[in-house]
């Protein structure tokens, strides 16, 4: 299914207001998603706190997911406490107005904490206390989604996965679905290059992710255009916007491959209007992507992309 990834309400996308905010989230909700993703982080607390007024004018079931660890100052695995878990937890609880977390998932932890029985027994705990259902790992490489999937407390791994990204269909997918963990996949237009309208000459807010952390200067770099060189990017996008099928949208034909993926469970593509919200909703109508078609964005990848980013996430 497709869901809405709420990253921009926050922060890091240029400016967002809180009535375009909420605007989207309707539109989104009554194109008929049911899934939100959002994190502590994400403007300090801004995203979720939007969510929650949100929420409080639907009636509709609604499963929101926030994330936590990023805010912990300085971002190292002692930070993974239960304590601290707690108080995080309960900030995000507070922000969103609900007494349990439908979902929540470790916000890119450092790698050594995918190790640490310490820190699952605490995210045990949580759901112990009622204080969340479930949680989940959202993580930067493939070798993390696959220690996070061999816990079996772990509900969901989020992982960036898009027609640019295609390594987690190698292993990660077919594991999760061996051990029934739900897959939520992240940046699936590669920060808007796969909506096939950015040129060599676009450019972006200072405040925007997609100018100040090209090169992973803020955090890990696959987050941003999904590690791929801008130049580069451009270049592809252009190719997949070739193939895109008449009466859709680029946007939709890279939301759309990854729906059809084996294993994965959502899909979170951001927006930042209601016009957006509705056409990534709508991905999913399409008709199925032929064999022709699929062959030629795998050589797009393999021509262009692999090189970039296959061996490094």
């Amino acid at each position: 299914m497709v869901g809405l990834g709420c990253w921009q309400l926050g922060a890091d996308w240029g400016d967002v207001s809180e009535a375009d905010g909420l605007a989207l989230l309707h539109a989104a909700v009554d194109a008929g998603v049911t899934f939100l993703d959002t994190a502590d982080a994400y403007g300090d607390g801004r995203s979720e706190q939007l969510i929650g007024r949100f929420l409080r004018d639907r009636d509709e079931a609604l499963t929101v997911a926030t994330k936590m660890g990023r805010r912990a100052d300085p971002h190292v695995a002692g930070a993974y406490t239960l304590e601290a878990f707690r108080a995080w937890v309960d900030r995000s609880r507070a922000n969103l107005g609900v007494d349990t977390l439908d979902l929540v998932q470790l916000h890119c932890p450092p790698t050594s904490v995918f190790a640490d029985d310490r820190v699952f027994d605490a995210l045990d705990t949580l759901v112990a206390e009622g204080r969340a259902a479930a949680y989940g790992v959202s993580v930067e490489t493939c070798d993390e989604a696959l220690r996070a999937i061999a816990r079996p407390g772990v509900a969901t791994v989020q992982i960036v996965l898009n027609v640019f990204r295609r390594k987690p269909l190698e292993r990660v997918l077919p594991a999760a679905a061996a051990a029934g963990v739900g897959i939520i996949a992240r940046v699936p237009l590669a920060s808007g290059l796969l909506s096939g309208k950015y040129d060599e000459s676009t450019r972006f807010a200072a405040d925007d992710h997609r100018t100040y952390n090209r090169h992973g200067e803020a955090f890990d770099a696959g987050e941003t255009f999904s590690g791929v060189p801008y130049d580069i990017g451009v270049v592809a996008a252009r190719e997949v916007a070739r193939l895109t099928p008449a009466g859709a949208s680029t946007a939709q034909l890279a939301v759309r491959w990854i729906v059809d993926q084996p294993g994965v469970s959502t899909v979170i593509p951001g927006a930042r209007n209601v016009e957006q919200s509705r056409a990534n909703a709508a991905a999913p109508d399409l008709a199925p992507l032929g064999d022709d078609l699929l062959d030629r964005l795998r050589d797009v990848y393999d021509r262009d992309v692999r090189e970039h980013v296959h061996d490094r996430w």
